[in-house]
């Protein structure tokens, strides 16, 4: 195949068809499937990717690395031999089966995988035919990245027999707590301490089983390519991926909300199923338990057993997450920071009316006799199909014209949770607060950086404003906050900083026939990095993200969630600034950061939140206890901690939320469920801690203001 024209790329960044096939005769065969769509990615990656890695035999040892890491994250399978042989043989070989030489790699490392696999099921069944002896003090390391693959097979052996035992364990005291509350419940059989250890031990037979029996049966050839092909596209930054076609197509039914579940985007990795997001309005995020990073352990069916997940497919697993409206399934979730709980959802429809648009509310204060008001967004939405469809810039200026009318002291800007979405929804947003002027440069891998600008002058608003933001307010997200910064328009409020992802993507599929298209495709398809954003001022928000100007402790500052917790990831960097002119404010930032300091030092929820995910951080970092003594002990201790976040973090006195009074978003609604979910919306906001401090500042905001026009009046 020839290299794709440079022309071609610029028509690629402008949304154009193109294809590219073979100018060089082939004396072989075609290329079968693998090696064809090696040398696609291979291309697509070194000529249109934002910034290119050389691929060479030093990208090839990164990839067969990722690749050797995806499939053992927790180095028990593979031995110290295994690996250095492979490598020697294999590692610097990707780069040239990138370039059109025939695929081994994968299939050697995938061979051997299978082989020590089968060993170790023979050790499962071995093992967990005798008790264990948990009196004895030793413990378990299950992070892969503090480990050394096994230089023996006994090594190895006795790390199995360490990760069956740390697995019966979690089991054995669940059903000795289970004994616990039921044993004088009528009917129930209580057993002795050796029945239920062996029972133990059968439940963690019977998972295991599962779990060789799908690296036999599922775990198929195409299936370990498209994870090779990841740790491909993945090398590269983490946003570039490979989906095979019913991959796709899956992700495609996510994304449509047409299916009965729990609304919540499921991801595969380091061999756990975990929540990549939640649908806005979801019985996952309205739950308020489920965040992105949590890993879903089991799933019941009402009060029916557990299954456990481990070993399951994500296809796999959404067939028993999903069901029937209004059934119970019961998700245990294992969060972050390393402690379990079980979430009951009931399931429904998935909507995306309420959920998806903009909405606002007002916030009374009757001692300081203010109004706040704020705009809640959970995405940058845009109709791309339909000239006649909602924006969210549209939607937000209608939601701020309503608040100006109810004549509010200042506004919030909520952007916790977005994801991001339409970049010109974003750029005409921050028009409504700064009028005409540039909101955030693009620049491609040519090194252009095109300026986008507000052409309109007029300023919707211009009294005092904050944005809210989190741990996963990305892309768009943070466009916008950081236009607000960079202009001092207003006070960006939330987590020490955003999620810092900068970066572009588009899905551009595979094909046997014309090689490239951006239809459907036989051979799956490729979202590949693009462009790159920066500031106004020239940073990118790639990698560092927005930093917030005033930082609330989060239960998540620990957990390695953000853009830059990947080794794979795109550097930040700057370009020059562009042409804009700050926004002139009465009030001074250092003087309303001065202020929230005050406040967070008398605030003992916020300092429970620091030291308690500081402690669940150090705690989740240490090996495991397979002496039950200790394990109980360190599972009683991380339950306290989360357990005393968990208290803080709903306000006692609560806010004064008021809906604005005729918006067809809120009032009149006939619909349950919606009706429903407004009202579970207004109590979220008036136990939100966050929010309040936000309220306290945007106060402060709106005194000095006011002061000063007072102060300038009397001149």
């Amino acid at each position: 195949m020839k290299r794709l024209p440079f022309v071609l790329l610029v028509l690629l960044l402008a949304g154009s068809f193109f294809a590219f096939k073979s100018s060089v005769a082939r004396n072989t065969a075609p290329p079968e499937k693998y090696e064809q769509i090696m040398e696609l990615v291979g291309q697509l990656l070194s000529q249109a990717h934002f910034s290119p890695q050389n691929i060479d035999d030093k990208f090839s040892e990164k990839v067969f690395d990722k690749f050797m890491s995806d499939l053992d994250p927790e180095k028990n399978i593979f031995l110290k031999t295994d690996y250095d042989s492979l490598k020697a043989l294999y590692g610097n070989q990707i780069d040239d089966e990138m370039k059109g030489a025939p695929v081994k790699s994968f299939l050697a490392v995938s061979s051997v995988f299978d082989q020590r696999n089968s060993e170790a099921q023979k050790w499962t069944q071995s093992i967990l035919s005798k008790p264990f002896d948990y009196t004895i003090d030793e413990s378990i390391q299950l992070d892969g990245d503090q480990l050394q693959y096994p230089a023996s097979q006994q090594e190895r052996e006795d790390r199995w027999r360490k990760k069956l035992k740390y697995l019966s364990l979690e089991r054995y005291v669940d059903l000795l707590d289970e004994r616990k509350s039921n044993k004088n419940q009528k009917g129930y059989v209580v057993k002795t301490d050796g029945q239920l250890e062996k029972e133990a031990r059968l439940k963690t037979d019977t998972v295991l089983s599962r779990l060789f029996e799908r690296y036999k049966v599922k775990f198929t050839t195409d299936d370990k390519f498209n994870m090779f092909m990841n740790a491909i596209t993945n090398t590269m930054d983490p946003h570039t991926d490979f989906m095979p076609p019913l991959d796709k197509r899956y992700f495609d039914e996510e994304m449509s909300g047409t299916f009965y579940g729990i609304g919540a985007l499921l991801q595969q990795a380091d061999g756990k199923i975990k929540i990549a997001s939640c649908n806005v309005g979801s019985p996952a995020a309205k739950s308020g338990q489920l965040e992105p990073g949590d890993i879903i352990a089991k799933v019941a069916q009402g009060d029916g057993p557990a299954e456990d997940l481990m070993g399951y497919t994500i296809q796999d697993a959404v067939k028993l997450i999903r069901g029937k409206e209004g059934t119970i399934v019961k998700l245990t979730i294992k969060k972050p920071n390393g402690t379990m709980k079980v979430v009951a959802l009931k399931r429904e429809k998935i909507v995306n009316d309420f959920d998806t648009y903009a909405r606002s509310a007002i916030i009374r204060d009757s001692v300081k006799n203010t109004k706040i008001g704020i705009v809640y967004l959970p995405e940058f939405y845009a109709a791309f199909d339909d000239a006649n469809g909602r924006r969210s810039s549209i939607d937000v200026a209608k939601e701020v014209q309503k608040l100006k009318e109810a004549k509010v002291d200042g506004i919030i800007i909520d952007l916790r949770n977005n994801g991001g979405g339409s970049l010109f929804d974003v750029v005409q947003m921050v028009g409504l607060f700064v009028g005409k002027g540039p909101v955030v440069q693009v620049k491609d891998r040519i090194n252009r950086a095109n300026v986008l600008d507000v052409k309109d002058e007029s300023v919707l608003y211009d009294g005092p404003l904050a944005v809210m933001v989190n741990e996963f307010s990305a892309s768009a997200s943070e466009i916008f906050a950081a236009a607000i910064q960079d202009y001092g328009r207003g006070v960006i409020i939330g987590s020490t900083s955003t999620y810092g992802k900068g970066t572009v993507q588009r899905n551009i599929g595979l094909d046997a026939k014309t090689g490239i298209t951006y239809g459907e495709s036989d051979l799956g398809t490729v979202k590949l990095t693009l462009q790159k954003f920066y500031r106004v001022s020239g940073g990118s928000t790639q990698l560092k993200g927005v930093e917030s100007d005033i930082v609330l402790p989060s239960p998540l500052d620990e957990s390695k969630l953000k853009e830059r917790d990947n080794k794979d990831a795109l550097p930040y960097d700057e370009i020059n600034k562009a042409a804009y002119t700050p926004w002139k404010s009465y009030w001074n930032l250092n003087e309303i950061k001065t202020l929230s300091e005050e406040r967070l030092k008398s605030d003992s929820s916020f300092r429970v939140i620091k030291e308690n995910t500081q402690w669940l951080a150090r705690e989740n970092d240490k090996s495991y206890p397979l002496n039950i003594d200790a394990y109980r002990q360190e599972r009683k201790e991380i339950k306290q901690k989360a357990d005393q976040i968990i208290a803080v973090s709903k306000l006692k006195n609560k806010l004064n939320i008021s809906l604005l009074p005729n918006d067809p978003n809120t009032s009149h609604i006939d619909d349950k469920n919606k009706e429903e979910r407004v009202k579970q919306w207004q109590k979220a906001l008036s136990e939100d801690i966050y929010l309040n401090q936000a309220v306290d500042v945007v106060d402060d905001m709106a005194h000095i203001d006011k002061l000063a026009k007072n102060g300038n009046m009397q001149h």
